[in-house]
């Protein structure tokens, strides 16, 4: 990864305001092929805003998105799932009640060919378990013995695999995760980051919101460090330390004191 390339995903100068209070304040971001960008900040920071801005969650009320050097403007998380942005969330949008293959393409359903799927409008069942199951023994995730299960009785780091692997799957330009690793055990979360720095030898960049520490420092190429509604800096985390992470977070440091790496 080098920041002299042109960014997959950047921003300058977004801006979103929910009546007088300012999210995010000509906020900028940039995203580099091939790499994990962490995004920290402190709870009201404006992170949240920044990942909905740029997935579609939310429209800006100033400023320029980019994928790829052209000019973006989502209205909907659909639209940037077309574009090639994929966004897994906390929650994870997952149905517990649908089985895995369901869930992996839900809202994205293959029909059967001819008269059955196009008019009967039947579900091609077959294909879609066929995929599904490739694409989650791709990424090592095939622990997972029946397809055809029921979300619900999986473990919590089994359905971030699934949430993760459709992504994955289907977000052919950006992979953003959302604390990936928050409700889950140690075991489960280092299952997790296995997940992503596989994802990530793939090809695929990922940005990953994250308020673990550690993890950040494990995975990420660089953090975006997001303070007040804006970036702050972006730092190394090969030549910072934790503590510099978390001193600028809080105001404590600020970019000219500590190491930084643009």
């Amino acid at each position: 990864m080098s920041t002299s390339q042109t960014p997959v995903l950047s921003a300058r100068g977004i801006v979103k305001n929910y009546g007088r209070v300012t999210a995010l304040d000509h906020a900028d971001f940039d995203l580099y092929p091939g790499e994990i960008l962490a995004v920290i900040g402190d709870n009201g920071a404006g992170k949240s805003s920044l990942i909905k801005a740029i997935s579609g969650a939310v429209s800006i009320d100033e400023g320029e998105i980019r994928l790829n050097g052209e000019p973006v403007r989502f209205t909907s998380p659909m639209q940037a799932r077309d574009a090639g942005i994929e966004t897994v969330y906390q929650n994870l949008a997952l149905s517990p009640a649908l089985s895995i293959a369901d869930n992996m393409f839900l809202g994205r359903e293959i029909r059967k060919p001819g008269f059955m799927g196009k008019y009967l409008r039947m579900l091609d069942r077959t294909a879609m378990e066929r995929i599904a199951r490739d694409k989650l023994s791709e990424l090592g995730l095939m622990t997972i013995q029946n397809i055809g299960q029921a979300v619900e009785t999986l473990s919590g780091g089994q359905r971030q695999g699934v949430a993760v692997a459709r992504a994955a799957a289907f977000g052919s330009k950006v992979l953003i995760l959302d604390e990936p690793t928050a409700a889950l055990g140690v075991k489960e979360s280092r299952k997790v980051l296995e997940l992503i720095q596989d994802v990530r030898s793939r090809g695929m960049p990922i940005v990953l919101i994250s308020h673990n520490m550690p993890h950040v420092f494990e995975v990420a190429d660089r953090i975006h460090v997001h303070r007040l509604g804006k970036r702050l800096c972006v730092i190394d985390p090969k030549t910072a330390s934790m503590n510099d992470a978390v001193a600028l977070m809080t105001g404590a440091k600020t970019p000219e004191t500590a190491m930084q790496a643009a």
